[in-house]
């Protein structure tokens, strides 16, 4: 297959090795004339805009989106619009919100895929886990992509028609957010009980064997171990929130009561009111945490 890819940051340009690993060809774009160069030493096709992206694609194009949800998204699909038709396949694999998917869907001619992705850059090794909502051909024809991009197989499906990719991951963001939260207020209270712990066995501990053994928790062993039991100059600041305040939203439409994401939502606003001071040490992990699975920069105190 020859698939387009336009957006070349951290996961843009984890889709682009991990298919071309996979044995397909990949003509890329960015605006950042470096990150299409640097694509193209290791054998991207490049392309000097989105027009020259579409005419080097030929018919029936495959076009994989990941640029920042919000505006770039409708100004990428604005450009696409004359060079697609109904025979094309659009991916969105940003973190759209979907109603704004199901509105894309709704004005694109090309058949439009939302696509949640979640692993962060991780991704680039293991594979990501995606949650794709569109038509059933669309999802059928990018099959061979999917398998490439994701963990394998069992690491995509389809969630539904338009808008189903990008509902499920707001959701699964929620979760995260509140199992964040939670893990975080285990290890404050270790932090400040009757033991002087070291942390960073614990959560070794628990992640052999244990019922609350996960990803992220392998994450806070990682946080211990780099930054110390007390996290060092972590500050209490847990930057987004933006996935989650979508989800308590619609909870609030569809009257399901979601009080331990909406809790950690409000966690995560309230850390960005405490000032320079030592704060919460659940809110530091988390802030730490999402260094761990997506990169995102660490606050730090200052001194």
């Amino acid at each position: 297959m020859h698939l387009g890819v336009i957006g070349l940051g951290r996961m843009g340009r984890i889709v682009v090795d991990r298919v071309m690993d996979a044995g397909h060809d990949v003509t890329a774009f960015d605006v950042d004339e470096q990150a299409v160069a640097d694509a193209a030493d290791a054998g991207a096709n490049p392309a000097d805009s989105l027009t020259d992206l579409a005419d080097q694609l030929g018919d029936d194009k495959r076009i994989w989106l990941m640029v920042p949800a919000g505006d770039p998204v409708d100004a990428a699909l604005d450009e696409l619009a004359p060079h697609v038709d109904d025979s094309d396949v659009i991916v969105d694999g940003g973190n759209s919100n979907f109603q704004d998917s199901l509105r894309r869907a709704e004005q694109t001619d090309a058949a439009f895929l939302d696509c949640g992705t979640s692993g962060g850059p991780a991704g680039a090794e293991l594979g990501f886990s995606l949650m794709i909502g569109g038509p059933e051909w669309a999802y059928e024809e990018l099959t061979p992509v999917f398998d490439a991009v994701a963990t394998g197989p069992e690491g995509h499906d389809r969630m539904g028609p338009a808008g189903s990719g990008h509902y499920v991951k707001m959701v699964h963001n929620g979760v995260e957010y509140a199992l964040m939260q939670a893990y975080g207020e285990g290890f404050e209270l270790l932090a400040n009980g009757r033991f002087d712990l070291d942390l960073e066995a614990v959560a070794r501990t628990w992640n052999n064997g244990a019922v609350i053994r996960s990803w992220l928790l392998e994450l806070c062993e990682e946080a211990f171990r780099e930054e110390g039991s007390d996290l060092g100059d972590v500050a209490d600041h847990v930057a987004g929130g933006s996935t989650g305040t979508w989800t308590v939203q619609e909870a609030l439409e569809q009257e399901v009561p979601v009080p331990l994401i909406y809790q950690a939502l409000t966690e995560r606003f309230n850390s960005r009111a405490t000032g320079d001071g030592e704060g919460r040490f659940s809110r530091r992990l988390a802030n730490r945490l999402r260094y761990g699975f997506g990169r995102h920069e660490v606050k730090r105190r200052e001194e």
